[in-house]
């Protein structure tokens, strides 16, 4: 596993080839309506600087996190191509273009009145507007409320705020609750959250370790990144984890790595660590844990019980 990884993560989080896998054991997608425009939404509408004079009917998701938001707006009717990533929802339309090196031409073939897209690689936004495609930029979230905006912004340019809106109400109450119910600790439970097998990892500065915060966890990787200057994903050694002895190791590489509990115990010197001896390995959904959308609420449940069996 190359440096490269952990940068196209922060540039997509974890839209990367080290955490594209499948669908979540359970989920918090809101139900959708079956494709009619919310009765709230007129044309023309304008986010940012895009605006749409009619209801897009004919969407290309060049982004799984947006492909899911998407769905769980109501707006899945309306994408009539994902790429190669969206495996979330099942129903989703995957095809072969991809959003890591997106191909205008392939993209343009697909006749599409809207492109959404996580990053803007070889430039596809300049090549796209010149073809007098609209594109909509959803960078990767840094916060909760980055996700709510996004999916804000996506139900207007769709034609679906109210169910939008619906959406990122449900996720804010689910949250509240399940946070809510947090036991109180006189010390923080310390984590390694864990992107590859050669040992990178991201800090509380990144939208992931913002959910582990929310939680209440404290962050090994923290001193590694103090200066930012690995944008919040930094490598450790084993010499530093094993020293900084985590109470829970978190790995969000289980699909496409491979790694698990039992591999993580039989690393040398592992033994010690008090993730390991009190068997507090959590092996996560790579998707799930790679993604900004609805799905969030799932992660952070995973979290918070794996860590709720700890006394308080």
């Amino acid at each position: 596993m190359s440096r490269r990884a952990p940068r196209l993560l922060t540039a997509a989080l974890a839209v990367a080839a080290l955490a594209l896998g499948g669908c979540a054991e359970k989920t918090t997608d809101t139900p959708a309506p079956s494709g009619g425009a919310s009765t709230a939404a007129t044309f023309p509408v304008t986010v940012g600087s895009l605006t749409l004079e009619q209801r897009p009917e004919k969407i290309v998701s060049l982004s799984p996190t947006a492909t899911e938001m998407l769905f769980a707006i109501g707006a899945g009717p309306q994408v009539t191509a994902a790429d190669d990533n969206s495996n979330h929802p099942a129903e989703a339309p995957r095809t072969d273009l991809s959003g890591f090196q997106p191909n205008a031409e392939a993209i343009a073939a697909k006749d599409p009145d809207l492109v959404v897209i996580a990053s803007d690689r070889n430039k596809v936004v300049d090549q796209l507007t010149k073809l007098k495609i609209p594109v909509f930029l959803t960078p990767a979230a840094v916060t909760l409320d980055d996700t709510y905006r996004q999916l804000t912004e996506l139900g207007t340019l769709t034609g679906h705020p109210t169910e939008a809106a619906d959406v990122v109400t449900g996720m804010k109450d689910d949250i509240a609750k399940i946070v809510a119910d947090l036991p109180q600790r006189a010390e923080k439970l310390t984590y390694f959250h864990e992107l590859s097998p050669d040992l990178y990892t991201a800090t509380s500065k990144t939208f992931i370790g913002s959910l582990y915060t929310l939680v209440g966890l404290e962050n090994i990787a923290d001193p590694a990144d103090a200066d930012g200057e690995s944008g919040g994903y930094p490598q450790l050694s084993e010499e530093i984890i094993v020293e900084a002895n985590p109470d829970f190791v978190f790995l969000a590489d289980t699909k496409c790595c491979q790694q698990s509990v039992e591999t993580v115990q039989a690393r040398p010197g592992w033994a010690t660590i008090t993730a390991v001896r009190e068997n507090q390995i959590v092996a996560l959904d790579d998707d799930i844990a790679s993604r900004w959308g609805p799905r969030v609420v799932d992660l952070l449940r995973t979290i918070i019980d794996a860590t709720a069996k700890v006394p308080a």
